[in-house]
């Protein structure tokens, strides 16, 4: 079967009218595009920088079976592909010239993307992390919970969550969305991050949500600073948040896990998350490209 035609467009509300069905289809497996582009379509398209981001789906008879996306400079995001269209979009895209950061998707996809990217361009793939993709079953309490109790961040925990944001974006090595003050703000104002405290008051562990989009909700980011690690916080903060999406009217919870750390892997799984699929996350260097 031949891979179809890639369309790419800068247009976010011409790609939702396009491709908005095919993402809605499998909610989980699609959380990032669905999640990252309501947000852009609430924000406007220059909150995520100063060059605009690429979007694009791949049609075949009449029908969208894929869709990427891309805010600058962070990576390009793409849905489950064939090792074909993988390597279809990877020549198109190499075709247009200019450099790409990386990829992430699932893993397959984005193993077979990476090793297209570097015939076509030369660069080098990197893997930079593994993660899995859960969704929640039934949701598990840990037993017993850590002393204290969950609570909605609010406008005195500012300055917390500012800081917490920017020591999570720096442990996982990632390019932040937004700037700190703007990402707690937005998490205030519309109560998506739950902290758990202790009985003093103290804030140990944050946990926040994505807004509801096609009837899912995205655990993220889950955070304890290194000295408070390993005392039941970050499971305790995961279930106020967990119960919050629940509550909220969402048919699914989903969240990822690196797997390189498998603290985080077995805490998910012992309050209910079971597996959808892995993803990966390449880097790319600059190369030239393979001859022939």
């Amino acid at each position: 079967m031949r891979p179809g035609q890639w369309h790419l467009t800068e247009d976010l509300d011409g790609f939702l009218d396009r491709a908005g069905d095919f993402l809605r289809s499998r909610p989980a497996l699609h959380t990032i595009p669905l999640t990252v582009t309501e947000s852009l379509r609430k924000r406007g398209v220059d909150a995520y920088g100063t060059e605009a981001p690429l979007f694009g789906w791949l049609e075949r008879e009449g029908d969208v079976h894929a869709a990427l996306f891309r805010t600058p400079p962070r990576r390009l995001v793409l849905t489950p592909l064939t090792t074909e269209e993988a390597g279809s979009l990877a020549e198109h895209m190499a075709s247009l010239g200019g450099p790409l950061p990386g990829v992430t998707a699932d893993h397959g996809t984005a193993t077979v993307f990476a090793e297209a990217w570097q015939r076509h361009t030369g660069a080098t793939p990197m893997l930079h992390e593994r993660q899995r993709l859960y969704r929640l079953d039934a949701l598990t309490p840990p037993e017993p919970l850590p002393e204290g109790r969950g609570r909605v961040a609010g406008e005195q925990d500012r300055e917390q969550l500012m800081c917490w944001y920017r020591e999570f974006v720096e442990a996982i090595g990632e390019v932040p969305s937004t700037d700190a003050s703007s990402w707690a703000d937005t998490r205030i104002a519309y109560g998506r991050v739950r902290l758990w405290q202790t009985p003093d008051g103290t804030p140990v562990s944050m946990a926040g949500a994505t807004p509801m989009v096609a009837g899912q909700i995205r655990v993220a980011p889950v955070y304890t600073p290194a000295h408070l690690r390993g005392r039941g916080y970050a499971g305790a903060a995961t279930v106020e948040v967990s119960q919050a999406a629940l509550a909220a009217g969402a048919a699914e919870v989903v969240l990822f896990a690196d797997l390189a750390n498998p603290t985080s892997n077995g805490l998910y799984q012992r309050i209910g998350y079971r597996p959808v699929t892995d993803f990966a996350l390449y880097d790319f260097s600059r190369g030239e490209p393979e001859a022939g």
